[in-house]
């Protein structure tokens, strides 16, 4: 029997389908807005000596998640730590695609800067390779190649 999260989850795993990096991108960001806050909260409730309060738990996660990490505080506990590892790799996930989305927005604006000019140059290569695979043919004395498509 579905769940009736399923056709919302269909929903977006389609939207993803057709624009990948801008929806992996929103994805992964809201993904690590909830981990740096749960983090937070859970680096609190595991480490209570280290983290006085909810608020040095999210200082803690903001700067772990985003990399920076100046380490004025650390967890101590397995449970905070294995906290600690969840927020970094989300971090590092964050880094990741928006690197990944930067680069493919580059790569995208060079392609349709280039797009006719290319499309241009394909098509007068491919005629001369045409003609000179007409006259190598006509040099061996083979019969021309049947117009394409037929």
């Amino acid at each position: 029997m579905p769940s009736r999260w399923q056709p919302a989850l269909e929903r977006w795993s389609e939207r993803l389908a057709q624009n990948p990096f801008k929806r992996a991108w929103r994805a992964v960001a809201l993904a690590t807005f909830v981990v740096t806050l749960g983090g937070g909260l859970l680096v609190r409730l595991t480490d209570p000596a280290t983290f006085k309060s909810v608020g040095d738990g999210l200082w803690w996660s903001i700067q772990t998640v985003t990399t920076v990490g100046y380490g004025d505080v650390v967890p101590g506990s397995t449970a905070g730590r294995f906290t600690a590892a969840v927020v970094m790799l989300t971090g590092l996930s964050l880094l990741t695609v928006t690197t990944a989305a930067v680069a493919n927005a580059f790569v995208q604006a060079a392609a349709r800067r280039r797009g006719t000019a290319s499309d241009e140059q394909l098509r007068a290569e491919l005629a001369a390779i045409r003609a000179e695979l007409a006259r190598l043919r006509a040099d061996l004395g083979l019969p021309p190649d049947p117009p394409a498509g037929s």
